[in-house]
This record gives C-alpha cells, sequence and structure tokens, in this order.
C-alpha cells in the first residue's frame, strides 16, 4: 500500500498582475498562476477587467493548471495502493504549483509599490486570505469533527498558505528588480530554508522560501521568452519529455517520499537519516524537473481563444472553493466507504469529477458571486492619494 504524505493537510493558488492578472497589483490580474501584459498567475488571484489586447494563452494557461492542481488535490485521498496513480500524482505535483507560481511572478513584473497597487494588494490577497483561512478552520472544526483545529492567520490552513506566500512575494517584487542576480540569489534562499529544519509554520515559511525561485524567474521572463515556449519544435521535444518524465515517476513511485513535493519540510524532516548534501541534490533536482515540466506543460496551452479563455479569469475561485468539495467528500466518508475509487474506473471518476467541478467553480457567476471577497470595492477603507487625484487648482 502506498500512503498519501501529510501535504493533503495542506494545499496550495491564486496569481499576480502585471497587466493583467492578479490580485495585488494595480494592473491587470491572473495566478495560480498571475501575470503579466494579461497573462495568469499559478493557483491565481482575482482579476481586474481584461484590456483589449490580452493574450487568450496565459487565461488558457491559467484555467488548465487549476484543473491540474483540483485533480491532484482529489487523488491523494484514493492513490493509495496504486503505483499508477502515484506517479501520476508525482508528475503533475512536480510542476503544477511551479507553473502558477512562474506565471503570478510574471505578472507581477510591474509592481512598485505604489498606492494603488498596495490597496490592491490588501483587497485582491490579504482580505481572501483572511476570510478563506477562517473558512476553511471553521470547516475543519464543525465538518471534519476536529473541534480543536485553531483559527490562525499566522500558521495558513489547507489551500490557503498560496495566498499568504503570493502576499509576500508581491511585496518584495521591488528587491528583487534590483538584484544583480537574482535568480541565483532567490535559490540559495531555497536552499537554504530546504536544509533548515524546524523552520516554523509561520506563515508555512519553508514553503514560501522553497517556492520562491519560481516566482523570481517569471518576474525576470519577458514575452519572447513565451513566444519560444510555444514554438512547434518545443512541443514535439515535450512529447519524448514527458514520457521519460512518466516512466521515471512510475519506478520512483514506491521508492520516494511525496513530501519532497509539497516544499513544507526541510529535506532532513522528509527523510530521516538522509545526509544534508543529497537532500540538496535532490530538491535541485526537483527544481530543475518542475521547470522542464512547466515548459512541456506550457508548450501545449492552446493560443487560441476558446470557451476555456473566460475560465482562466476566475482560476482564484476554482482554487479557493474547490477544496471545500475535496474535504466535504473526505470528511462524510466518500473515499473510505467506496473502495471502488480507488481502482482505474473510480479514478477516472474522481479526475472527471474534480475537473468539472472546478470548471464550474471559476465561471463568471461563480465570479461575480465571489467579487465581495476577491474583488471588493474598499475605497472607503483607503485614504486619497493626492499623488493619484492629480494636482489640484
Amino acid at each position: 500500500m502506498f500512503h498519501a504524505a501529510h501535504g493533503y493537510q495542506r494545499a496550495p493558488l491564486p496569481e499576480a498582475p502585471e497587466s493583467g492578472p492578479t490580485p495585488a497589483t494595480g494592473t491587470a490580474t491572473a495566478v495560480a498562476p498571475a501575470t503579466a501584459g494579461r497573462k495568469s498567475a499559478l493557483p491565481t488571484a482575482p482579476e481586474p477587467p481584461r484590456p483589449a489586447g490580452r493574450d487568450a494563452w496565459f487565461d488558457n494557461a491559467k484555467y488548465l493548471a487549476i484543473v491540474l492542481v483540483a485533480v491532484a488535490h482529489a487523488w491523494e485521498p484514493v492513490m493509495d495502493g496504486s503505483r499508477a496513480t502515484r506517479a501520476l500524482y508525482m508528475l503533475v505535483y512536480t510542476f503544477h504549483m511551479p507553473a502558477f507560481i512562474l506565471i503570478s511572478g510574471y505578472f507581477s513584473r510591474s509592481y512598485r509599490g505604489k498606492p494603488h497597487q498596495l490597496r490592491r494588494l490588501l483587497t485582491g490577497i490579504a482580505l481572501p486570505y483572511v476570510v478563506f483561512e477562517v473558512a476553511y478552520s471553521l470547516f475543519a472544526r464543525y465538518a471534519g469533527g476536529k473541534p480543536d483545529q485553531p483559527i490562525s492567520l499566522l500558521d495558513p490552513y489547507y489551500l490557503t498558505w498560496f495566498l499568504a506566500a503570493l502576499f509576500v512575494w508581491r511585496l518584495t517584487t521591488p528587491l528583487w528588480r534590483v538584484i544583480r542576480w537574482p535568480v541565483p540569489v532567490a535559490f540559495g534562499i531555497a536552499l537554504a530554508a530546504a536544509l533548515t529544519p524546524g523552520i516554523g509554520d509561520d506563515l508555512d515559511l519553508s514553503r514560501l522560501l522553497q517556492f520562491l525561485p519560481f516566482f523570481v524567474i517569471g518576474l525576470c521572463l519577458k514575452p519572447e521568452h513565451f513566444q519560444l515556449v510555444r514554438r512547434r519544435e518545443v512541443r514535439l521535444l515535450s512529447l519524448p519529455l514527458l514520457a521519460v518524465a512518466g516512466a521515471f515517476a512510475y519506478w520512483v513511485a514506491p521508492r520516494m517520499s511525496t513530501g519532497w513535493f509539497y516544499r513544507n519540510s526541510s529535506v532532513q524532516e522528509i527523510g530521516e537519516g538522509v545526509p544534508w548534501w543529497s537532500g540538496s541534490v535532490v530538491f535541485l533536482a526537483l527544481c530543475a524537473c518542475a521547470l522542464v515540466l512547466t515548459v512541456a506543460f506550457l508548450a501545449w496551452v492552446p493560443s487560441g481563444r476558446s470557451w476555456m479563455t473566460a475560465l482562466g479569469a476566475g482560476t482564484i475561485c476554482g482554487y479557493l472553493l474547490h477544496g471545500f468539495l475535496v474535504r466535504a467528500a473526505d470528511y462524510a466518508g466518500v473515499f473510505e466507504e467506496n473502495a471502488w475509487l480507488g481502482g482505474p474506473a473510480g479514478l477516472v471518476t474522481v479526475s472527471l469529477t474534480a475537473a468539472a467541478a472546478v470548471t464550474l467553480l471559476c465561471t463568471p457567476p461563480v465570479r461575480r458571486l465571489l467579487k465581495p471577497v476577491t474583488e471588493p470595492d474598499m475605497a472607503w477603507a483607503f485614504r486619497d492619494d493626492p499623488a493619484e487625484a492629480g494636482p489640484r487648482r
């Protein structure tokens, strides 16, 4: 039997903006990726109205990424005993959050800490974090039979870690813009976090720092980099790469802890007796695999506008809400009482159900319903900025 790691206790998602997708910027937004110039961000934060020339490719990428997030979460309770499902789970977990975070970083490029951007940071990321941190904690307490479940804004629970991380990453954006070698520095910080046991649960700091390089890489990317990824040659080369990655995941599935993919623990805590140097090699190798698989994933994202393009703007809703469905099924004993869900037919059923559910949660009606939380108009809470109001006569 294979056992899902403790990562099921927490999960990740929203995006950042540059000129189009994310919550914390005064431009357009996108997550779960967030994005720039109308691109998206992995798991994604809310985004304002879209500019006319927005690239549909980023919205498509955001939607597909959030579907992978939801499906992977749905696999966790039923993958015990299925080597193939565990391998698929590990393969998807290698890149789905890094891809989402990279896009969020790309859409955060315009962040300069200006007043309107700070307001967007508070209303589009901090407010949803507080609301859903409390909501998930209360849900676990009363629906999950966990009366001692604490409500702590410093210890993100389940999906909410991504919002806390995105808030911090966005705030540090101006710093990464002035550093000469931002990516190597970010990887150095991530590796140090991976080698530091007992780093603490405050803001899920270990995961925040270990995923940091992907956000910084997104900040450093330019539109032409994404154009290269979308070339036909890259698409064709990604096929054998994905085949090799899938075969390797199948081989390593019973030998490797899924804790390596959650990035919320140090390498010493994940593998007892693992020397720090070998843990460092595994950590950096996983980062490299995440980047390569992210390229392979993005290479196959459709470029044209389609039904999924409109759903890309609502990925923050799909990310924040789908966790309630997964947890509700778990609390109700659906997975335990239906052993057939762990078989081939059951896994297909779980996958299709999760994909359909998160798709519905990304639709415009749900986005409008959740707007008071994800895209609130809170002008009453902020002072007027004389610089934005213009000179007085």
